[in-house]
Parts: C-alpha cells; structure tokens; sequence
C-alpha cells in the first residue's frame, strides 16, 4: 500500500490533522449553539410547585 515510510508518515499526518480540524469545527458548531439546560423531572416537579404556590 505505502511504497515507503515517507507516504506512511504523511498518510498519518494528513489523518491526523484532518482529525483536529473536525474536532475543531465541532468545538466551534457547540460553542456557536445556544446552550440547553437538561430537564429533569426534579426540575419541571419543581417549576410546577412554585408555578402552584404563586396561585394561591
């Protein structure tokens, strides 16, 4: 496959490096997305109790 240890070190820098730009296009995508808070159901129970404390 490589005819010698020259291409295999550039294959596997070529590899590598289009590795980190992905990792790198990914970090950029996540931190350009607003952030979402997870719900739980402890959370929403909560939000529910407050909402129900307020009415009365």
């Amino acid at each position: 496959m490589f005819g010698n240890d020259a291409e295999l070190l550039l294959a596997i820098h070529r590899s590598h490096a289009a590795e980190l730009q992905a990792d790198a296009a990914r970090d950029r995508l996540a931190r350009s997305l607003p952030r979402r808070h997870p719900r739980s159901w402890l959370g929403r129970r909560h939000q529910a109790a407050r909402t129900v404390d307020g009415r009365r």
